[in-house]
């Protein structure tokens, strides 16, 4: 499988540096170089930017999960725990919590690395993302999970998690 072009996906997130390794209907994961562009004045990344990077990844996800439908962000919550400085690299991971007909929440957690120990790594942020999921393609869009597609194949939906 072809690392995910990231500026095909999500040219936002793209945008801000960050890179996507894993595409999946249940995983995406990614990372991002933490760089003056995607910092508030003093020099530590954005909350905003973090709260980007949760709903463009969640947002992925479940429009992969929902078998290619339509998706709506609705809610984002996120509690940001530490800093990640310029130069830092933050990774990100975002899992299905709930996937059923009409709505997901997704659940995305970043870390900071360690730079003398990468596989050591620090929470900085942990997001909710719920989203609407039955929402129908307009037939001027209905090739807009073709790039996801190519990483994540036309899998089927990933199986409700819920009953509800």
């Amino acid at each position: 499988m072809a690392k995910p072009d990231t500026a095909e996906l999500d040219p936002v997130l793209h945008a801000m540096g960050f890179e996507l390794d894993t595409v999946s209907p249940s995983l995406l994961a990614g990372r991002l170089p933490v760089t003056a562009r995607c910092c508030q004045p003093f020099r530590v990344l954005h909350g905003g930017v973090s709260a980007l990077v949760s709903e463009g990844l969640a947002s992925m996800g479940a429009h992969m999960a929902s078998g290619y439908r339509r998706v709506a962000g609705v809610h984002l919550s996120i509690s940001h725990f530490r800093s990640a400085a310029v130069g830092d690299l933050v990774h990100a991971r975002a899992v299905p919590v709930h996937v059923g007909r009409s709505t997901q929440v997704w659940e995305v957690k970043l870390w900071k690395a360690d730079p003398g120990s990468p596989e050591k790594k620090t929470q900085i942020a942990e997001s909710r993302v719920t989203l609407l999921c039955n929402l129908p393609v307009p037939d001027n869009l209905h090739h807009a999970g073709d790039a996801l597609k190519k990483y994540a194949g036309p899998a089927a939906p990933a199986p409700p998690t819920s009953k509800l």
